[in-house]
């Protein structure tokens, strides 16, 4: 087997099972292998550490399968993804649409699917993961009775593994490109082959449910409404107005299906640069009762962590403005670049700046079918507050 020997000293994190290994800690490579084969990992000592995917191009060299010594073969495939299925069925009861495979957290590096009705959609974003697409979707239909399968491995990070974007149907039909789920009584339109992520943001389930539990009777503001999830929780909960705001012409479009099909009073639906509204609304002298902040990710790693403060910086501050007294700011980060700790800092000193005295009420995070390795904090991307300016 090829093997990857680290420099002295750089096995600390293997053996505390974190899954990545960075280019720096590579003393040399042995053999030559592709890129997406599997090969093992040894300490400077000759010590085995783990069996992983390689990935030349990418800073992340190494991405683990395993910690032991075992044929990474469509067997392996076949019980990650048969032990991950049956925990979101033991968690979750056979819900309609959630995450069955959740990348290194499931201990599939690279591997993102999301099942919505009989449709997967299975998302690649390492080379590990991409050279074993077809045993990755044949699993997927043996474990969890799929019609189909979708793929959307579009996202950017493809390019970081010298990936090119792949859209199409993996298995079963092509069309519909355009499905319809239930989520707790709503429902939503899918858009396979455009929509973001995989086509919706199934990781804010839970927190929709709690807007809707807070919307009644307030004037709602959801910024970055993409196609409407929590503008359409609010109105069914009874809010008393609802704008939603996103830059979008096909997310609006999207949304304003959304509402129809669930006969809905619709939201007034804006198209506009979130930034710029918000300066509108403050301009205006416009306030609302509850203000949902879910932008896209700003920053996909640490290094653009800087950059992406300062835009966290801008929309919550200029939130903070908007809000009447006793009013809720329920705002979010998808970034993995922005820790916890940073993005509670950045939405304190927003406060500070807007001359708000709030509180943090609730924590938010993703829904439990994106669970988070205790030995890959990483994997915990969504962070929410729901903060309260007293009044």
């Amino acid at each position: 087997m090829n093997k990857l020997i680290l420099n002295v000293g750089r096995e600390k994190s293997l053996k505390r099972r974190h899954p990545w290994v960075f280019s720096g800690a590579v003393a040399k490579v042995q053999g030559n292998p592709a890129s997406g084969e599997t090969i093992g990992i040894w300490s400077a000592t000759g010590e085995f550490l783990a069996l992983a995917a390689y990935s030349p191009q990418s800073q992340i060299i190494a991405r683990v399968w395993d910690w032991k010594d075992r044929a990474i073969d469509a067997a392996f495939f076949r019980e990650r993804i048969g032990q991950a299925v049956e925990q979101r069925r033991a968690l979750m009861g056979e819900t309609e649409a959630l995450r069955l495979v959740h990348g290194e957290s499931d201990g599939l590096p690279g591997v993102i699917a999301d099942r919505y009705g009989d449709t997967v959609v299975l998302q690649l974003s390492s080379a590990g993961a991409d050279r074993w697409r077809d045993t990755i979707a044949d699993a997927l239909m043996e474990e969890c009775g799929a019609a189909r399968i979708w793929e959307r491995s579009d996202a950017d990070v493809r390019q970081l593994e010298g990936l090119p974007p792949v859209t199409a149907a993996l298995r079963g039909a092509r069309e519909p490109a355009r499905i319809v789920i239930d989520e707790a009584g709503l429902s939503f339109g899918i858009d396979l082959e455009q929509g973001h992520k995989t086509g919706f943001y199934l990781d804010q389930r839970d927190n929709r449910q709690q807007l809707r539990a807070l919307a009644a009777g307030r004037d709602v503001l959801d910024a970055f409404c993409y196609s409407g999830g929590f503008a359409l929780n609010a109105v069914a909960g009874g809010a008393k107005s609802v704008i939603a705001v996103d830059s979008s012409a096909d997310a609006i479009a999207l949304a304003r299906a959304n509402a129809e099909s669930n006969k809905l009073a619709p939201p007034e639906w804006m198209e506009g640069d979130v930034f710029l509204m918000l300066r509108k609304f403050r301009d205006q002298a416009l306030s609302f009762d509850l203000i949902v902040l879910d932008p896209p990710k700003f920053a996909p790693t640490a290094a653009h962590a800087e950059k992406a403060s300062r835009a966290y910086k801008d929309i919550n501050l200029l939130a903070f403005k908007l809000l009447r007294p006793g009013g809720l700011l329920m705002t979010f980060s998808c970034s993995g670049g922005v820790s916890p700790e940073l993005f509670q800092k950045i939405v304190a000193g927003s406060a500070l700046d807007a001359d708000a005295d709030a509180q943090i009420v609730a924590r938010l995070g993703a829904a439990s079918d994106h669970p988070v390795g205790l030995n890959f904090p990483e994997g915990d991307y969504l962070k929410g507050l729901i903060c309260r300016i007293p009044g």
